[in-house]
């Protein structure tokens, strides 16, 4: 038993390390034509998955403190939040995120358990990862600057959209491309480090 927490541990360490380095580096954000995809979800996941839902929420945690930290002059959109009003732009990237962590393993314990191939349940939870993270963020982000004149004015920009147009404009293609990407990277690495520790 204290073998098992020591390695989960060092798995919470180093999948935090990664989240940090893909952060501070353009490993983390792919930025292109005014795009912001994140690939920092998939090691959320991974740990969500491998380790548990304590695990994802902490590594969400982190992922979200990362992002806030991005809106002090990496990420325009961020930097247009956090003029507007810092706590809620807070409140839009950190507890977002541990939120994501944290269900994502919640999800992925129920899941397995019925999960008769063992293997379906890691590519599920981690496509249901990457979209809870769009969902929970677009969701405050509404819920918190929705009457604001930003993104107002960015709405009439785009021809004055409904509720639902506007968030799948703002995070359609983001949001296509950082679900399959996390599904395949996070269900496939997360398989990968169930096995190699089960034989261990």
């Amino acid at each position: 038993m204290r073998n098992k927490k020591t390695l989960e541990m060092v798995q919470m360490a180093v999948l935090m390390a990664i989240i940090l380095i893909m952060a501070f580096t353009p490993l983390g954000y792919l930025r292109t034509a005014g795009l912001e995809i994140s690939l920092i979800t998939i090691p959320v996941v991974i740990g969500a998955m491998s380790v548990g839902p304590v695990c994802g929420a902490v590594l969400g945690l982190v992922f979200g403190l990362t992002s806030f930290y991005q809106c002090f002059g990496m990420s325009a959109f961020g930097m247009a939040l956090l003029n507007i009003n810092p706590f809620l732009t807070f409140l839009v990237c950190v507890p977002t995120r541990a939120l994501m962590g944290y269900l994502t393993g919640v999800l992925f314990k129920a899941l397995y358990r019925v999960d008769k191939t063992k293997t379906v349940s890691y590519f599920i939870c981690a496509l249901l990862g990457a979209f809870m993270n769009t969902l929970f963020f677009l969701g405050v982000l509404m819920i918190c600057f929705g009457n604001s004149d930003y993104l107002r004015e960015m709405n009439a920009s785009l021809g004055n959209l409904n509720i639902l147009a506007f968030l799948l404009a703002i995070a359609g293609v983001n949001g296509l491309l950082e679900m399959p990407l996390t599904c395949v990277a996070g269900g496939a690495v997360s398989k990968a480090l169930s096995r190699a520790f089960r034989n261990a």
